[in-house]
């Protein structure tokens, strides 16, 4: 009988780590948060926290995407915004529907080109001047309103918590405000509430909020018409129009977030699907994919000099389109159908040279140069019990946006203005009243050949952020690496531009051989983004936090 149960107790065992082993590959090195009910990917503990909550208490993906949006306020406001603006994506499983928000911030109507200059002849960094209708609050109420099933107190209740009690100061925290000195200093109200005696918050003081958890309370029980309508509009205009801004009511009061199509493609078989213009971020990525799945990269190895030349000349193809078409759909017509056909990658696809890099210059469509885009932004990927996904990236543009806070409701204002073009030759981006900057935010959802969900991700880092996403899809696709390794593996940037830069990482044997054929090295000073990323295989679902940012996390029901 002893004998007996020994022997079961042993397969038992065997029979465990056997499973555990294919779920969690030991043949890899780095291994992701793993669950089987739901999943939470954010780049704050707070807020990753926040949406398992609601996760945990019975609400959908859009109620925790609602929540994780309002927590990031409170808990990163270098990104994380009530003032800013972004884009979302939703899948809607039970109904095989995909569907996307833009609630990117607006150009005020009085505002002109000129207006973002300053006597320098340079545009404009920071302070009122630069700041754009936010479109955040709209972002997220539109989509609770239309897809959520929790009340919007409870999904709101969190960040107004988080903000009343307050949060621990992170290392993290004060390094950010330590590098956010130039723009918050020069603001009053952000040098109170981040400072003390013109110190950053201290590591491990407690940080409240009262001013924002007022703000919260009236957003949550007002909804958006409080925020674009009611008290706190009065508190944007009246913080604008006292420091030279250009926010009047009547820009809060016609600002709306707005459904769109999105965009997709065919990339060896999985279906990849990413937000249209003005999230032209989107574009690229699905121009750069469309481009490359005419190269066998595969074959050479990852991270190999030849599959890093032909992923590099894609980026730069895609890229060189980028200022010449993109801008908002609702001022200009962006090709959209010609840019991403197949027969369109065919032709440039053409354009590489397998023994040399091209110039860049001789891509151009006019003389055009790579706008000045910030890091500073931050993705969060949410998946339900029920199948249903959201992939959202919202920002402030720079860190902590304009550097002006709004003084009675105690958030950050955007700088946005800066990312309108003020070349006479890039007219599909030129200011206009009302009209949206292009961005490079790229929410990304990505299905196989059967129309299963496979990845949920998205990151922050300006202009490198649609290849970041091309790498990380590449790395899975064309690689099959596991899929923390897919995240954490160095990354190259290529833009518009002479610069072919990478993180570290390489070895100086490709590097070398990458000069070779003609490409311009440049060592990364910055880590390339932080791809907050679940993917989905074999009904488990794979919560991965890129460790580029601290303070990313994964959580799902096993916690």
């Amino acid at each position: 009988m002893k004998k007996k149960l020994i022997n079961t107790l042993i397969l038992l065992f065997i029979g465990a780590l056997s499973s555990a082993e294919s779920i969690l590959r030991y043949d890899e090195r780095i291994h992701p948060e793993i669950g089987k009910e739901f999943m939470v990917v954010t780049q704050n503990f707070h807020a990753t926290r926040v949406g398992y909550e609601i996760l945990k208490k019975g609400g959908n993906a859009v109620d925790a995407s609602t929540a994780i949006g309002f927590a990031l306020a409170v808990t990163l406001p270098r990104a994380g915004n009530l003032g800013g603006g972004g884009f979302m994506l939703i899948y809607d499983k039970n109904k095989g529907e995909i569907s996307s928000i833009d609630y990117r911030s607006a150009a005020p109507a009085i505002a002109k080109s000129s207006d973002v200059v300053g006597n320098n002849g340079k545009t404009i960094r920071y302070g009122h001047k630069v700041t754009a209708v936010p479109g955040s609050v709209a972002g997220l109420l539109k989509a609770h309103s239309e897809r959520g099933t929790l009340s919007l107190k409870e999904v709101m209740e969190p960040a107004i918590r988080l903000a009343e009690e307050g949060i621990e100061v992170t290392y993290d925290l004060n390094q950010a405000l330590k590098f956010g000195e130039s723009s918050l200093l020069l603001n009053s109200e952000s040098k109170n509430k981040y400072f003390i005696d013109g110190e950053a918050l201290p590591v491990k003081s407690i940080f409240k909020q009262p001013h924002l958890a007022k703000t919260l309370r009236l957003i949550s029980t007002g909804g958006a018409k409080e925020f674009y309508e009611g008290t706190i509009a009065d508190w944007i205009v009246e913080s604008s129009k006292k420091n030279g801004g250009f926010i009047r009511k009547s820009d809060l009061a016609s600002y709306q977030a707005k459904e769109r199509t999105p965009l997709m493609i065919n990339y060896r078989g999985s279906i990849v699907v990413s937000m249209p213009p003005a999230a032209s971020g989107g574009l690229v990525m699905l121009q750069t994919l469309n481009i490359l799945e005419r190269f066998p990269v595969s074959r050479f190895g990852h991270n190999s000099s030849r599959s890093i030349h032909y992923m590099a000349e894609s980026m730069k193809l895609a890229w060189a389109d980028r200022d010449k078409y993109h801008g908002d759909p609702d001022y200009v017509e962006v090709p959209v159908k010609n840019l991403l056909s197949k027969e369109y990658a065919k032709k440039r696809a053409k354009m590489i040279d397998s023994r040399k890099a091209n110039d860049y210059k001789d891509l151009s469509h006019g003389i055009f140069i790579n706008m000045d885009e910030s890091p500073d932004t931050t993705h969060y990927s949410v998946v339900d019990s029920y199948g249903n996904a959201v992939s959202n990236t919202y920002t402030l543009g720079s860190s902590f946006g304009s550097g002006v806070t709004v003084e009675k409701g105690g958030f950050l204002l955007n700088n946005q203005m800066r990312n309108f073009s003020r070349r006479p030759e890039a007219k599909a981006n030129k200011l206009e009243p009302g009209k949206r900057m292009i961005s490079t935010q790229t929410p990304t959802l990505v299905f196989n050949k059967e129309g299963d969900l496979t990845m949920v991700l998205g990151s922050p880092g300006g202009g490198r952020i649609p290849n970041v996403i091309s790498q990380v899809i590449s790395n899975v696709i064309d690689h099959k690496l596991g899929y923390s390794e897919a995240l954490i593996a160095p990354r190259i940037n290529q833009r518009y531009a002479k610069e072919l830069e990478l993180e570290t990482g390489f070895s100086r044997d490709t590097t070398n051989i990458l000069k070779r054929l003609g490409h311009t090295i440049k060592d990364s000073n910055l880590a390339m983004g932080s791809v907050q990323a679940i993917f989905i295989e074999d009904g488990n679902l794979y919560g991965v936090p890129d460790t580029r940012r601290p303070g990313a996390s994964a959580l799902s029901e096993s916690n």
